[in-house]
């Protein structure tokens, strides 16, 4: 071997030999970001066991408090065949009725009889005292699983996981967040809750509002990217005024406010998760870090728990910034392009764009599929003068959604509130609700020339 040679060799090793110390103080620091304390390792390892053991056909019946107590799993029904959700909520209360009489029975003090009985029975070991089966009486639930939708969600989630990483990266975070998406929506950009959030982070809309534009035309709680981007800025947030990020993860979910004032009261996060009570910090705040944790374990090593899944390729887009207002359909048609697949890539996007109904906006950063090496500002450039408007189309008609309200669906039209009240009879309240059909009042000036011109 020449000298050469044995000097490379040497600086290579020694260079390995340097580098292991750093990748182990790295992992190390991040361990240290998301500790996994003792008092929420059997949270942690329940939230695991629901990712990538239980599907949605199955119900697990388990103590909301004491989460290694699972006492045992029933079949569901399919939730969105008809009579689905009724038909589950009979299963579901039915187990919990037979768990209930079991319980009683150990308080009362009479000894298990069967197996089931005994299984029951161990879970609480054998210095159990009457109070614990008491307490746990209270503390029944029944949790769906979810392996199919976390699977799903994985794999999504290699359309977008580089960017968003990137983007956290780029704000100085931990990227791991990342991976909160997991907990909040699959990785599902139009997700919607019944509460009204919306997207992959799930932004409600009194929050996206603080952060992104939200409204008939435009919801950029639905574009991947800019919700990541918003995300990114609350976290940092939550965490410049908590302090840590088990107590910033959980102000993602119950506010920073609220956690302000756990904070105040109990001090430290683990003494929040052990002994804290408030009116709405309940099972999903306090179980919100934990399940984050499990997404993490899950989603960094995914082949573990599900084999070699094909991920989603990273989106690869072309880009164009609109000069004017522009019919989606017009524009899809000018391009040769297919209307389903700029929804796919533009889900900021609301139905009545994609209908016609409404114009993108200028402005607007249009996403059209990567089909061609030709780049957005020369496909801009040779966009026909005739495809832009001055003005956005007004509405006549609007279908309410979750989470509207009659001032700002007035706000949103520039009309006023009391001529929206009295053109669809509302009460004083000004009360609509989901799929509500609301007349859009024209503007004085419109409605006097149509008046004029009418025979």
């Amino acid at each position: 071997m020449n000298l050469a040679l044995k000097r490379h060799i040497l600086i290579v090793t020694l260079t390995v030999l340097l580098t292991i110390p750093f990748y182990r103080t790295a992992a190390r620091a991040e361990s240290d970001l998301f500790p996994v304390y003792p008092c929420i390792q059997s949270n942690v390892a329940f939230w695991i066991k629901i990712f990538t053991e239980y599907s949605s056909n199955c119900g697990v019946i388990h103590d909301k408090r004491e989460m290694s107590r699972i006492y045992g799993v029933i079949e569901l029904a399919d939730f969105d065949r008809h009579g689905g959700r009724k038909i589950n909520r009979q299963r579901i209360k039915k187990a919990k009725e037979r768990y209930k009489a079991i319980l009683e029975k150990l308080m009362r003090g009479k000894d298990p009889a069967g197996p089931l009985e005994r299984q029951i029975a161990e879970l609480f070991g054998p210095d159990a005292k009457p109070g614990d089966f008491r307490s746990a009486l209270r503390n029944i639930r029944c949790q769906i699983g979810q392996k199919d939708r976390f699977q799903a969600g994985l794999i999504r989630s290699g359309a977008y996981m580089d960017k968003i990483k990137q983007i956290f990266r780029d704000k100085g975070l931990p990227e791991d967040l990342a991976y909160l998406p997991h907990v909040e929506s699959s990785f599902k950009p139009k997700a919607y809750s019944k509460a009204g959030a919306a997207g992959i982070w799930q932004f409600t809309r009194s929050t996206g509002k603080q952060f992104l534009k939200v409204g008939y035309t435009i919801d950029e709680r639905r574009d991947p990217m800019l919700s990541s981007l918003a995300a990114a800025k609350l976290l940092r947030q939550n965490y410049r005024k908590l302090k840590n990020w088990p107590m910033a993860i959980t102000a993602y979910n119950h506010g920073a406010a609220g956690m302000l004032r756990a904070k105040k009261s109990r001090g430290s996060y683990e003494a929040v998760f052990k002994s804290y009570r408030s009116r709405i910090f309940k099972f999903a705040s306090r179980n919100f870090y934990s399940e984050f944790l499990a997404a993490r374990e899950i989603a960094r090593n995914y082949r573990q728990y599900f084999g070699d899944l094909k991920l989603d390729a990273p989106i690869r887009n072309r880009e164009i910034v609109l000069a004017g207002y522009v019919s989606l359909p017009e524009l899809a048609r000018h391009l040769k392009l297919d209307l389903a697949d700029l929804w796919e890539l533009n889900p900021a996007l609301g139905h009545p764009v994609f209908h016609g109904k409404k114009y993108v906006p200028g402005g607007y950063r249009l996403q059209l599929p990567n089909g061609s090496n030709e780049n957005g500002e020369a496909l801009i450039s040779k966009l026909p003068e005739k495809l832009y408007r001055h003005h956005q189309k007004r509405s006549h008609i609007y279908t309410v959604r979750r989470g509207d309200t009659a001032g700002e669906i007035a706000r949103n039209h520039d009309v006023r509130l009391n001529e929206l009240i009295a053109s669809n009879n509302l009460n004083t309240r000004a009360t609509i609700y989901v799929n509500q059909r609301i007349k859009i009042p024209l503007p004085k000036k419109r409605a006097a020339r149509i008046a004029k011109n009418q025979p």
